[in-house]
């Protein structure tokens, strides 16, 4: 049973899911690094390689998901509730027709995962990526990197202070401020996987390959300024406004559907008593229906 005045949480992170957890956030980021790192020489340095990457990073997002839900049991209820939030995640997503980096999911995920805890908030953003990615046809070799940052990023909200120590208006403020961070975090993350793949944009924001780290790290800032600013400050913004706006209505009704849910409630069944008869249809003392 759940602790009381704490929602149970459908996906928790056993000993297994966070093992896999860990190590497809480690492989993860050296997928998102390795062109860093790479010698001039080496063939990893070479920016057609990096859709095989892409390729073996995808069955592993799959199942590392597969074994964060069934570590401890995922049941329907859990299910029917990760579909219907990934759903409208995926319909949210193309409201902002990539216009200024508006994208009204995040806030979504900001406030599923901070009620739903870090595994389910993993798994969400995962799943919310794949469907919307289907959804607007933006199904490509970025879209593994995708699934993963915002797997990340719903995974942050659930590991923030739990909400018996923080409530109302400073809760609020909270996960306004880790949206606007994460949403920077999230572009940041994604420019790195876009940006080794760039070639001929200009000696001062082009990627060297074998260069010394501190050198590419630096055009990597000057790319991030020129290029995405505006759009990580879109989402950023959008993120805040709605969290600040619709988050305490939907921090209630998520708190409520869980409470409801009672994802943590055993199920047992008792033995049946067969000493008692049935029921007479109601107006009836003679087993007669009138």
């Amino acid at each position: 049973m759940s602790r009381p005045g704490r929602p149970g949480r459908p996906v928790r992170v056993g000993p297994r899911a966070a093992a896999a957890l860990v190590l497809v956030t480690l492989i993860g980021i050296a997928a998102f690094g390795w062109p860093l790192l790479a010698d001039r020489q080496s063939g990893l340095a070479h920016s057609q390689d990096a859709p095989w990457l892409f390729a073996a990073l995808l069955p592993l997002l799959v199942a590392v998901v597969v074994a964060t839900i069934a570590d401890q049991g995922m049941d329907a209820k859990a299910v029917a509730m990760l579909g219907v939030l990934a759903a409208v995640g995926a319909a949210l997503r193309p409201l902002g027709a990539g216009t200024a980096g508006l994208e009204p999911m995040f806030f979504l995920m900001v406030l599923s995962g901070r009620v739903l805890g870090p595994g389910f908030g993993f798994v969400l953003g995962s799943v919310t990526m794949f469907a919307s990615a289907l959804l607007t046809g933006g199904v490509g070799p970025w879209m593994p990197f995708q699934m993963l940052a915002l797997g990340w990023f719903s995974l942050g909200a659930g590991l923030l202070p739990g909400p018996e120590r923080i409530r109302g208006r400073a809760e609020l403020a909270m996960l306004a401020a880790y949206g606007f961070l994460g949403s920077f975090a999230y572009g940041t993350v994604m420019n790195l996987q876009g940006w080794v793949l760039l070639q001929g944009m200009g000696q001062g924001i082009s990627f060297h390959p074998g260069d010394p780290v501190a050198q590419n790290l630096a055009r990597f800032l000057a790319y991030c300024l020129a290029t995405s600013l505006g759009w990580d400050l879109g989402r950023a913004a959008l993120t805040v406004v709605l969290t600040l706006s619709l988050g305490a209505t939907l921090l209630k009704a998520l708190r409520r559907a869980t409470r409801r849910a009672a994802f943590d409630a055993p199920v047992s069944f008792g033995p049946q008593d067969t000493s008692a008869p049935d029921p007479l249809p109601e107006g009836d003392t003679a087993g007669h229906v009138r």
